[in-house]
């Protein structure tokens, strides 16, 4: 057995033993995690090779080159780990890296969740291959459950994958604008640096403020110009769509509260998904008229239509405290080092003492409907694409 095959071996028998239930339906969900993840590092080539190389494309040298210098400011400037991570790149045959899937109840934001070994217990489930995400989606629609399906560009290992090379940049994402490219890079990186198991929405919302803050350090640079107004354009698609969503999960917050007969829940929230579906089509008509082609909003206009409570839920852990982490960077001098200190003693902390701290920096900023800090929710790919080179959202 190779060093690899060891390590595999070992990973696999820890995650095996760390599950709640030893099933072969779980040893076979860790063996497609574990194939497929040695199969993406085995995909990665160190970035000097792709630079070196001859046969390498022009743009592919030039985006590699803006991944390095990003990557070295990641670390100078940001205080990000300076590990082996995003100094590799892998060339998938695929549009996504991993299919999440999420579920939740038919009359409630709340996420079915799973339970992992060093993760904690989170409200999705990755697959390597979409066809396995989709039979997991038929498997819990079977249960009553609303389901969404979704593609991710990129994930991070949380720093567990160094040792073997380190998370690689991947084609799933090289692409996109340089503001969102880095926005992405910053946002992985950042989960290198602080984790609170089982806490998605605390996770998720120190990254984007992380990757937000970072993003604008990165464009304020001589000669990022038209990036700037680029990625300014995008953000502001961005923020309305957020104020579009959150409006409708806290409108459907407040009628599954109700408590009223099944019959009266469901007339009302077809109400609700109506209404927001009737608002994106004038929030489109907008963007459409601001010269944003059609064809970059393809897979945000498939989302919005097949949207549900599991795929609304799931995107209620991104932006859910961005601000209070804002306000924590400012508290601590706007010192990078200090900052993620102070993030990491919340992390450590309980739960409920993390939160009240959060709440004490941006109080009152949660609006109703959204989901608690003890539930988890995942990152859909419609808000990591928003203003990626090929769609609005994927």
């Amino acid at each position: 057995m190779t060093g690899a095959a060891r390590a595999c071996a070992t990973l696999l028998l820890t995650l095996a033993l760390g599950g709640c239930a030893q099933t072969g339906a779980r040893l076979g969900y860790y063996w497609q995690s574990l194939r497929g993840h040695v199969a993406l590092m085995q995909a990665a080539r160190p970035l000097d090779d792709w630079l070196s190389d001859p046969a390498t494309p022009a743009p592919l040298r030039s985006r590699l080159e803006l991944a390095r210098q990003a990557r070295a400011f990641a670390v100078d400037r940001l205080a990000l780990p300076d590990n082996a991570s995003y100094r590799r790149y892998a060339q998938l045959n695929r549009r996504y890296a991993v299919w999440n899937v999420v579920a939740a109840p038919p009359y409630a934001l709340e996420l079915h969740r799973w339970c992992f070994p060093v993760t904690g217990c989170i409200g999705y489930r990755g697959y390597f291959a979409q066809a396995d995400a989709q039979a997991e989606a038929a498997r819990l629609q079977a249960q009553g459950l609303e389901v969404s399906v979704y593609g991710v560009p990129a994930y991070s290992t949380l720093g567990y994958s160094n040792w073997l090379g380190g998370d690689p940049l991947l084609s799933t994402f090289l692409g996109w604008p340089e503001g969102d490219f880095v926005r992405l890079l910053l946002h992985e990186l950042a989960h290198q640096q602080v984790y609170a198991e089982g806490d998605t929405q605390f996770n998720e919302s120190y990254a984007t403020a992380v990757a937000r803050l970072g993003v604008a350090l990165w464009l304020a640079q001589p000669g990022k110009q038209a990036q700037q107004r680029d990625y300014a354009a995008s953000e502001q698609r961005r923020r309305q769509w957020r104020v579009l969503t959150q409006a409708t999960r806290a409108e459907l917050g407040r009628i599954y509260a109700q408590g009223a007969g099944q019959a009266a829940l469901a007339a009302r929230k077809a109400q609700a998904f109506a209404d927001w579906r009737a608002a994106y089509v004038r929030l489109r008509a907008q963007w459409l008229a601001q010269g944003v082609a059609p064809a970059r909003l393809a897979g945000m206009d498939d989302w919005v239509r097949q949207a549900n409570n599991a795929s609304l839920a799931a995107q209620a852990a991104y932006d859910g405290r961005v601000d209070a982490f804002v306000a924590l960077f400012e508290r601590e001098g706007r010192d990078w080092p200090r900052f993620h200190a102070a993030v990491r003693d919340l992390a450590r902390q309980a739960a409920a003492r993390r939160w009240q701290a959060l709440d004490a920096l941006q109080p009152g900023s949660v609006p109703a409907g959204w989901e608690s800090p003890a539930q988890s929710s995942a990152v859909p790919a419609v808000e990591r694409g928003m203003a990626t080179g090929g769609r609005e959202a994927d």
